[in-house]
């Protein structure tokens, strides 16, 4: 079977489907949740009729039928988000109309309070010990890091705690990274990815803004236009207690939190790593860390 027959045979039955969640989306909306009176209880079948929901969501009720019909007609994202706002869908649900209308539905957002789950990821990537894992905000801002992205990585407070920022511009963070120059192009792809999600977010730009002013690398890097999804990045350290490590990167989404990116090192296997890093979690090994901080630190102010 070909694409085109695939597709083909895809669309009647997202339509079926498109017909099939608009009306049980109508039917548990009252006539009150939507601000209209209920008619005395006269009504023949429950939630709204289709009519209410056109002229709820400003559009022509023939337009809305032929909508619900699942029929090949002009949709915009404008007349999807005024309909879904009239029946009350959330965000999942939204995007799920969206995709039967077949346009590319949104970025999913969070329906949750900011702190949901917080305390629950925390302790995911605090359970990931002895290897390092973080947590990002979209902006690559540092939300949350495990003990071991302190004394790995050198993840430490008096750093900007933007991932971007600190790659460029943080001389710890350089002085360990062995492949810095092999990943900085992936790097800053990779953002560019992530703002092309949100182009119209502000955010992005003052991150962009900011690193550019820092660092010469990053702009001419970002005047190449690259685009990468995150995947997986093989980062190598020189440690100065333990020599040379290699660690496996994974971003990782939490669907409950679309707006936070869990970030994962892994040992790469075979290469020792694992039990250096073991090593570096171990009383002795977190003092070590301490000591070879402070002395690279004074040595770049120095």
């Amino acid at each position: 079977m070909t694409v085109a027959q695939r597709e083909g045979g895809a669309k009647p039955r997202r339509r079926e489907e498109l017909r099939e969640f608009l009306m049980s989306r109508r039917a548990r909306v009252s006539p009150a949740e939507a601000g209209l009176p209920d008619g005395g209880g006269r009504r023949r079948t429950p939630g709204l009729r289709r009519e209410e929901v056109a002229v709820l969501a400003g559009v022509g009720a023939s337009w809305y039928q032929w909508l619900e019909q699942g029929r090949d007609i002009t949709v915009s994202a404008q007349v999807l988000d005024a309909v879904a706002r009239v029946l009350r869908l959330d965000g999942p649900e939204r995007r799920h109309l969206y995709v039967l209308a077949g346009l590319n539905p949104p970025l999913p957002e969070s329906s949750h309070d900011p702190a949901y789950l917080c305390d629950a990821m925390q302790r995911l990537i605090d359970g990931w010990l002895p290897s390092p894992a973080h947590i990002m905000d979209p902006y690559w801002n540092l939300v949350a890091y495990n003990e071991a992205a302190g004394h790995v990585l050198g993840f430490r407070p008096e750093t900007r705690q933007n991932c971007l920022i600190d790659f460029f511009t943080d001389p710890l963070y350089r002085s360990r990274a062995a492949n810095w120059e092999q990943n900085a192009g992936h790097v800053v792809a990779t953002y560019r990815a992530a703002c092309s999600e949100r182009p119209d977010d502000e955010g992005f730009k003052e991150i962009v803004a900011e690193v550019s002013a820092l660092s010469p690398e990053f702009v001419e890097l970002w005047a190449r236009g690259d685009v990468e999804p995150g995947g997986l990045l093989v980062k190598e350290f020189q440690h100065p207690l333990v020599g040379t490590l290699y660690l496996e990167s994974t971003q990782l989404r939490v669907p409950a939190r679309p707006d936070l990116t869990i970030v994962l090192h892994n040992p790469v296997p075979d290469t020792g790593t694992a039990a250096k890093v073991q090593w570096l979690g171990s009383p002795e090994g977190r003092r070590g860390s301490m000591y070879s901080l402070g002395g690279l630190l004074e040595r770049a102010s120095g």
